[in-house]
């Protein structure tokens, strides 16, 4: 039975949720769908063992540019060196081989993509300003409205949907020059830390066809992994861009709430859903990160400070810093032998950077309890009025889901306001001792593709679809910005990343962190 049509039994995790439950689904499309394209659901056999050229090669060509760095490829089309044609039709035949078996890109804009890159090359030969994305090919996550574009948000009800705006973060996206490709993958509403949705099926983990990708960016990570694309974004709740970039060995960062505003959105003043960036390396995260930060008024809790270059400060040794090692997060989660075994190297490689590692972390009490009831208030808040018209129409996670929000009283939500006040204070005294705290992201490595989700870690029963990925969501309570970037691989050949929080607001900080991290270790430069 495909994983799509399993019943799943407990909560499923990540929702962007915002604007998109609210909507009633569309009768028909409101704009021209541009070449759209559905891949292959089931098929396997991606030919292992290909290595795209190493990061931040110089010298790009038009034929070899599925895994140069995003910054190198922008900056060879900056220097004329290849043409924003040349690299976009070169991802283009690169994803036509490739996204097949992976599933990873559900809605292919070919042509308009080929159209962009097309300007793209004249405004640069009449010496216009280009944005720092200029010619480079991107994808967005199909919860993000894309104008022109069908983005279904993995739901059978909003299957033929074309939107008619872009989401604040496409349209800042475009506006530093990206180059769309299409859409990735996701869980129906974006609910679950596994893709597939009745809509277009299963994505595929690059690194081993038999396992998941992760959720709910899986098919962003995806499209990384294997070179289709040299930026993505992704959006996380409980970890949804974390979970997929360490399940297919990328970076992710979920940025501290307010730093990367979105717009629309029908929760705008919640803290637990985010947009952010992804990329094969953190340089590259930071890049995208650059471009998505930045105030907007429409945001309410979008912070003031504006948005500037987060790439600079990334250069730099780790001497002196405090640095709290976590490897269950002070025992409040189960991990399985792989993982453990895989980041236990962890601590000596940041002693080697010159880093004060101390095996610690803040307490976490009452952050399951937080987060669980925020959620369930979100999600009925986004899509109870789906529930009331469709029930039969969503998967049962969802209803699940809906209907616990619907049982909060005001006495649940006041008892998780006071106990997030109460965790905050704790956050802001650990980063008074420590620089950064490091934990897995990920409980287990990718499981098998035909489980709804894992059942066990480390022998300790998972009551719910929520228990597994506690590692992510836990920190999400906190409210900081936690960086996933790729660590190592089993001796089976999965990957397994890293998790490096910040305190609030510390995202320069933790980018830097992650890049002396992400060079000492070089998990990262292993394509599938």
């Amino acid at each position: 039975m495909c994983s799509a049509e399993r019943e799943t039994r407990g909560p499923e995790r990540e929702t962007r949720g915002p604007e998109r439950a609210t909507r009633r689904p569309e009768r028909g499309t409101r704009g021209p769908e541009r070449e759209t394209h559905v891949p292959e659901r089931e098929t396997r056999g991606l030919e292992r063992g290909t290595r795209g050229p190493e990061r931040g090669t110089r010298g790009v060509r038009g034929d070899r540019v599925g895994f140069e760095s995003a910054g190198a490829v922008a900056r060879a089309i900056r220097r004329k060196d290849v043409s924003a044609r040349e690299v976009v039709a070169a991802h283009l035949e690169h994803v036509e081989r490739v996204n097949p078996r992976l599933n990873a890109i559900v809605t292919l804009t070919a042509e308009r993509a080929m159209d962009q890159a097309a300007l793209a090359d004249e405004r640069l030969a009449a010496g216009q300003d280009v944005g720092p994305l200029h010619g480079l090919p991107v994808a967005h996550k199909d919860l993000a409205d894309t104008a022109g574009v069908r983005t279904t948000y993995g739901s059978p009800l909003f299957a033929e949907h074309v939107p008619e705006h872009d989401d604040l973060v496409v349209a800042r996206m475009a506006a530093a020059g990206a180059i769309s490709l299409g859409k990735t993958n996701v869980p129906e509403f974006g609910l679950g830390s596994h893709t597939f949705n009745p809509v277009f099926g299963m994505t595929r983990n690059p690194y081993d066809h038999a396992r998941s990708a992760g959720g709910s960016s899986g098919g962003a990570a995806a499209a990384l992994a294997a070179g289709m694309v040299t930026l993505a974004d992704g959006s996380d709740v409980g970890g949804s861009l974390r979970n997929p970039a360490s399940f297919c060995n990328v970076v992710g960062l979920r940025p501290t709430p307010g730093r990367v505003p979105s717009w629309p959105v029908a929760a705008p003043w919640s803290h637990l859903g985010v947009q952010g960036p992804m990329a094969r390396t953190v340089a590259d995260t930071a890049l995208l990160l650059s471009v998505l930060a930045g105030p907007d008024p429409r945001s309410p809790i979008s912070l003031e400070t504006p948005g500037g270059d987060f790439t600079p400060p990334l250069e730099g040794d780790l001497r002196g810093l405090r640095v709290a090692w976590a490897p269950d997060l002070g025992g409040a989660v189960p991990v399985d032998a792989e993982v453990r075994d895989a980041l236990r190297p962890v601590p000596s490689l940041f002693e080697g950077l010159g880093a004060e590692v101390t095996e610690a972390c803040l307490d976490l009490s009452g952050a399951d309890d937080v987060f669980r009831t925020r959620r369930a208030w979100q999600l009925e808040l986004t899509h109870g009025a789906l529930l009331d018209e469709h029930r039969d129409r969503l998967k049962p996670d969802a209803v699940w889901n809906i209907e616990r929000g619907r049982e909060l009283t005001g006495p649940d939500l006041a008892r998780a306001e006071r106990l997030q006040s109460a965790l905050h204070q704790r956050v802001l005294a650990f980063f008074e001792r420590f620089d950064v705290l490091l934990a897995p992201v990920c409980q287990v490595v990718p499981f098998p593709a035909e489980l709804d989700y894992p059942h066990t870690v480390d022998g300790v029963d998972m009551e719910t679809y929520l228990d597994w990925m506690a590692s992510c969501y836990l920190v999400t309570a906190m409210g900081c910005p936690a960086l996933s970037v790729p660590a190592a691989f089993t001796p089976a050949g999965l990957p397994v990343g890293l998790q490096i929080v910040g305190p609030p607001r510390a995202d320069a900080r933790v980018l830097a962190v992650g890049h002396a991290f992400e060079s000492a270790a070089r998990a990262g430069e292993r394509r599938p």
